[in-house]
């Protein structure tokens, strides 16, 4: 399924080619590729720029489609063998070791992406100002474009995954809900309102502690306790910068720097690309500021982890739903959170 409109693409470019000298654009182009491109403000041929459009529907849902398979690949063809490799074999603890190994592998994915994007733009680093001059940010570089639309399918994919059940639900499996819709709230907006520069900013601050928090727990399930202590520690760091201290930056900046968006800008005119009006300032606050409240209640957990730590109690996967208790003959050393 995966495949078909590849390769009904390639027919369209290289087969109908040949009996007809001008064939129309290939209709599955929309799904493989972004669309709606738009003259360059540079008019640099090297460096195209799109706006939005509806067939970016099209794009998000065939990578929807995409990362379902990829999620799929990775959790068994890859993270599982290993987690055997290295002595698990409990099907609750392999289910868990692949999605945390699919977490790691996309977060990492992302993270360098996501700098890349924010390098190209002028908000680097985290330069918060830049967010609101020269609004409204209608015609995008393409690899931001891509990036963000790809960024969109894989949260729907995760979201699908999360109210599907197929993932066994965790303890706090209603604030991943929460976190999960908020997090497509934030999206959907932010690209609607040609808010992409913050988009882009969250994403990030977001993604680069998702590496840490997944691969602390896959060195838990493995067992290596005295790394697993030292990456954990690095981890806190990590988290506490990106998903406190710039959050709270992006916060601030929304409350305070809003106004730095040029008085011709804040009106409602779709035909222009402008929606900025007044209220718009707590519509981009709201989610944001749901989103770090559940951050804030994370760090709680990941601190009990640490004081579990410092009190010689057993690091465990914070996000962990007791799926072990009860195996393995009565193992006293089930995880414990």
């Amino acid at each position: 399924m995966l495949l078909i409109p590849i390769a009904l693409h390639l027919q369209w470019t290289y087969i109908i080619s040949l009996f007809i000298d001008d064939p129309p654009p290939s209709p599955f182009a929309p799904m493989l590729f972004i669309s709606h491109p738009t003259p360059s403000p540079t008019d640099d041929p090297n460096d195209p720029h799109y706006r939005k459009g509806y067939l970016d529907i099209v794009f998000v849902a065939y990578y929807v489609i995409f990362f379902s398979f990829l999620r799929q690949s990775v959790i068994l063809y890859l993270c599982r063998p290993f987690a055997q490799h290295f002595g698990i074999h409990k099907e609750a603890k392999l289910a868990r070791f692949g999605e945390q190994g699919y977490a790691v592998f996309c977060a990492i994915i992302a993270s360098l992406w996501g700098m890349h994007v924010m390098s190209q733009l002028p908000t680097w680093w985290y330069r918060t100002d830049a967010f609101w001059t020269d609004y409204p940010h209608w015609q995008m570089k393409a690899d931001l474009k891509r990036y963000y639309l790809v960024q969109a399918a894989f949260w729907c994919q995760q979201f699908v995954v999360l109210v599907l059940g197929l993932e066994k639900p965790r303890k706090d499996y209603y604030e991943f809900v929460v976190h999960h819709f908020v997090t497509l709230w934030l999206i959907g907006w932010s690209y609607i309102f040609n808010l992409t520069y913050i988009g882009n900013a969250v994403y990030l601050s977001m993604d680069i502690p998702e590496i840490g928090l997944a691969f602390c727990s896959i060195l838990n399930y493995l067992q290596l306790e005295r790394t697993k202590v030292s990456c954990f520690v690095v981890f806190i760091g990590i988290w506490a910068y990106f998903r406190h201290y710039l959050n709270i930056a992006i916060l601030w900046s929304i409350y305070s720097e809003f106004n730095l968006i040029p008085e011709a800008s804040k009106r409602w005119a779709p035909e222009d690309g402008v929606w900025m009006v007044w209220w718009m300032k707590w519509q981009i606050f709201t989610p944001l500021f749901l989103l770090h409240s559940l951050n804030i209640f994370w760090f709680y957990l990941i601190l009990r982890v640490l004081y579990r730590a410092l009190t010689k109690v057993k690091i465990t996967d914070i996000r962990s739903d007791d799926e072990d208790e009860g195996d393995n003959n009565g193992d006293e050393n089930e995880k414990e959170d």
